[in-house]
């Protein structure tokens, strides 16, 4: 008879990179005999992969330690807050371990020494596409690692380190693994995807090698979503995978601010008209193109004149998708000591400006689609009907599309329907018939 095969729990805080450390973490206990507890009291013991970025995002993580701590009593903790372990233990001094973000080595080391792995083949068996926390049919595809940017909100390079970019050949292998695994739907992540392989090819005067990533993974004939997109010149090669069919036509592009004073404030890129010339043309080239970015209100210096700015913008621009954050101070970012830090109140009423500007924005988009045939990926389905996703819709940060009639509907199905009702971010339509691609 095997022995008691010990289970791990985790709790994944922050964003899809993090999550995607916390698949990888699971795969590597899994296939070493660990079980994958789904809750605290079933775990001999718990990893928390924690969020550093901003204050609140701290605070989230801290409490998140205290609970699992509360319910279990064996902690790990890993992720971008890790690198403070001071602030960490100072709460929670009886954590058993505190390790970086993507130190897996660490981070599994640490569990062997609380919980023991089992030697047995049997509890060994890990699917060839490795252990996901994600749906069966869509994943997320982290390519590189670190960022070479110096932001002055950010310190994401001191987390996580300079640019280090994945093989391509690893990248396109594991693509191929979970398209072999059912995954219709692969999100491209990393913290600056355009910049994919130039830590690689310096000097080299090669073409950008996200380029030759994007046409490999384009061929695989599932949909490829591209997220976090600085506006490289070469991005504009990519417009024709989209308008070809290799790649949605979507792009997240973290645009962050519009006002020239406060993007030289942020030590981001400041021209504004030219983007709006490139917008332009992006959406000429290829009509379908969804455009999605975050930006920062409140960041200090801010002017009512600036906000004003960003807003005009905003309206010549016409972003499909907008995310919206108030600044915060982060530990150890330069903007922490810059003059004019904007009163709480202020960023809350610019807030509420940019957001219902940007749902106005959104609905009208949507508005236009009435009457159109859209393709539709299935994410859910009950006895109410279906939720799914057009291509212009990332998971959890977009809108969704209600299906009344779920009939013979299961998870991952690829759809035809015809809209008949949108209102702000949502569509609600009706099946074209035998338009399922499965």
């Amino acid at each position: 008879m095997s022995q008691y095969a010990p289970s791990v729990g985790i709790v994944s805080l922050g964003c899809a990179k993090a999550l995607v450390d916390s698949e990888r973490i699971l795969t590597r206990l899994r296939a070493e005999g660990y079980g994958i507890s789904p809750s605290y009291e079933g775990a001999d013991v718990v990893i928390v992969n924690t969020c550093g970025f901003l204050d609140s995002a701290r605070a989230e993580s801290l409490d998140a330690i205290g609970e699992a701590l509360a319910a279990n009593g064996k902690v790990i903790v890993t992720g971008c807050m890790g690198v403070d372990e001071t602030a960490i233990r100072q709460t929670h001094p009886n954590v058993l371990a505190v390790t970086g973000p993507h130190q897996y080595e660490a981070v599994i080391g640490a569990v062997h020494a609380a919980v023991p792995p089992v030697d047995d083949p049997h509890q060994s068996l890990v699917p060839p596409e490795g252990l996901r926390l994600t749906p069966r049919h869509y994943a997320y595809l982290k390519i590189s690692e670190g960022c070479d940017h110096s932001c002055s909100f950010c310190i994401i390079p001191s987390l996580r380190g300079p640019l280090v970019s994945r093989p391509a050949q690893d990248i396109v292998d594991e693509a191929s693994r979970l398209a072999q695994a059912g995954v219709k739907e692969l999100l491209v992540i990393s913290q600056d995807t355009g910049a994919y392989g130039q830590d690689l090819t310096r000097g080299g005067g090669q073409p950008p090698p996200i380029l030759s990533l994007a046409e490999q993974l384009g061929d695989l004939g599932l949909w490829i979503r591209l997220h976090y997109v600085y506006p490289y010149p070469w991005v504009d090669r990519l417009i024709p995978m989209m308008t070809a069919g290799k790649l949605l036509p979507y792009l997240d592009v973290p645009f962050q601010h519009a006002s020239p004073s406060v993007l030289r404030s942020m030590r981001r890129p400041a021209d504004h008209d030219k983007l709006l010339d490139r917008i332009a043309r992006w959406r000429d080239a290829c009509p379908d193109l969804t455009l999605r970015s975050t930006f920062i209100v409140g960041f200090p210096g801010e002017t009512e004149r600036d906000f004003e700015f960003l807003l005009g913008w905003l309206e010549r621009a016409k972003l499909d998708r907008v995310g919206c954050f108030k600044y915060e101070n982060v530990a150890g970012a330069a903007a922490n000591s810059l003059p004019g830090h904007v009163d709480e109140e202020v960023k809350e009423e610019r807030f509420n400006r940019l957001t219902e500007l940007a749902r106005q924005v959104t609905n009208d988009k949507m508005q236009t689609k009435l009457g159109g045939s859209i393709q539709v990926l299935i994410d859910e389905v009950d006895e109410d009907g279906a939720i799914g996703r057009s291509m212009a819709d990332s998971p959890e940060v977009d809108g969704e599309v209600y299906i009344e009639d779920a009939t013979g509907l299961t998870p991952g199905d690829l759809i035809t329907a015809k809209v008949f009702a949108a209102e702000d971010y949502d569509l609600w339509a009706e099946r074209t018939p035998d338009a399922t691609n499965r």
